[in-house]
């Protein structure tokens, strides 16, 4: 077996190892998004995150994988956003066109109104040959949402007897259509700004009279 060098177990070792992995990732993800995934070098991140660059190799082998990785930890912190609203909103014994209503409005409000929103966007919207999160990471919220629908199933809150699809359906109905409200918005010049709370009202009206 290799010998396990005691000096990079240090405590003091590993907290600067995590500090420039991190100092990484920030430079990465600033020049990911200002410059696009392919004109983004590896030298430029380096400089950037003032380390070597085989310092950075020691943390990421590569560009893809050093995008993936700064893709996830965005994607990682818009999940909690979203898993403490489904926590925090959809409760049991609330009132059900309250509780939707409350959970649609703070991923709305919150997970895109983020910077972490507005990043993972950014990252995402480039060219085709960006690398992506596989399906599993990115089809998480909707399986956090579908798991929850299925409790309230289970409960007699709801009739769906195919939460996922319920899921896709609520989704549709109010945080899709108010973030293309919003997308449409800034695109626009003297627009007014879109009407979220009808949005989100209308949305879960429909899917109430569906599922309920």
């Amino acid at each position: 077996m290799p010998r396990i060098d005691a000096e990079l177990q240090t405590p003091g070792r590993r907290l600067r190892s995590e500090g420039k992995k991190t100092a990484i990732l920030d430079a990465a993800e600033s020049l990911f998004v200002s410059d696009g995934y392919e004109r983004t070098t590896v030298d430029a991140v380096a400089a950037r995150a003032h380390v070597s660059k085989r310092t950075l190799y020691n943390h990421f082998s590569d560009k893809e994988i050093l995008f993936l990785r700064a893709l996830s930890r965005v994607n990682e912190a818009l999940l909690s956003t979203i898993r403490a609203a489904i926590d925090e909103e959809l409760t049991t014994g609330r009132d059900l066109r309250e509780a939707l209503t409350a959970f649609a409005h703070r991923i709305v409000d919150r997970a895109f109104g983020s910077s972490d929103y507005l990043t993972f966007r950014r990252l995402v919207a480039q060219h085709q040959s960006v690398p992506r999160l596989p399906d599993a990471i990115r089809d998480r919220p909707l399986g956090m949402l579908e798991q929850r629908f299925a409790e309230l199933a289970a409960d007699g809150t709801i009739r769906a007897p195919r939460p996922r699809l319920a899921a896709r359906h609520f989704t549709a109905l109010t945080i899709s259509l108010a973030q293309e409200a919003l997308s449409d918005y800034e695109k626009q010049k003297d627009a007014a700004p879109p009407d979220l709370e009808a949005i989100i009202a209308d949305g879960v009206d429909a899917f109430l009279r569906a599922y309920r």
